[in-house]
């Protein structure tokens, strides 16, 4: 589930009204555009999508979430390395399921900010006509909105891999997670995800 919330969140169109709309929605918004100008482009662009995608999100905030009680424990350097290990496997999550995406569109539905803190509520109309509602966490960092989880279907981004992480520390060790992340061995069963189409 985790891998299709990831892609879902960097997958959507711009169908808001302007009275919905924010700096969050906006700024959600403008990195959806950029994305969807690039998988419209012919050939394949990961390079390209994977720098949106680190603009996006807040992979250290992220990170820090889902490890949970066990960040406290870890060394700075521990730290460092493991941010960098699950932003590689939002990543590859994120280039894989976009170019792998169906035809799907998007209809933001309003926005609350608390703070530094926002959620972003949009609804997913996939090809088959279901409706996946999906809930977008943002903060504000250095004067701009980021991504640091998404909740679709009552999922969350951050609940999911930190159920994972757990279990693997508790059951092996911490150090057996940061070996199934350098391997790239993590990473849930995919599901299909849809792809918006451009609507303004």
């Amino acid at each position: 589930m985790s891998t299709r919330v990831l892609a879902a969140a960097v997958l959507v169109a711009a169908l808001a009204s302007p009275a919905l709309a924010g700096p969050p929605t906006d700024t959600l918004r403008e990195g959806v555009d950029r994305v969807l100008r690039i998988v419209e482009k012919p050939g394949d662009h990961p390079a390209e999508i994977r720098k949106v995608a680190q603009e996006l999100f807040d992979f250290e905030q992220t990170a820090r979430r889902t490890l949970g009680a066990h960040w406290n424990a870890r060394t700075p350097e521990e730290r460092r390395e493991f941010v960098d290990l699950f932003a590689d496997l939002l990543e590859r999550t994120y280039v894989r399921r976009i170019e792998s995406g169906a035809g799907g569109t998007v209809t933001y539905l309003g926005e609350s900010v608390d703070g530094d803190e926002a959620t972003v509520r949009t609804r997913v109309l996939t090809e088959q006509g279901t409706d996946i509602p999906i809930d977008y966490r943002m903060r504000r960092k250095n004067g701009r909105w980021v991504i640091y989880d998404v909740n679709i279907e009552g999922v969350s981004l951050i609940a999911n891999y930190r159920t994972q992480f757990n279990r693997v520390i508790r059951t092996e060790s911490y150090d057996a997670l940061v070996a199934r992340l350098r391997s790239k061995e993590p990473e849930p069963a995919a599901s299909p995800v849809p792809r918006p189409s451009r609507r303004d």
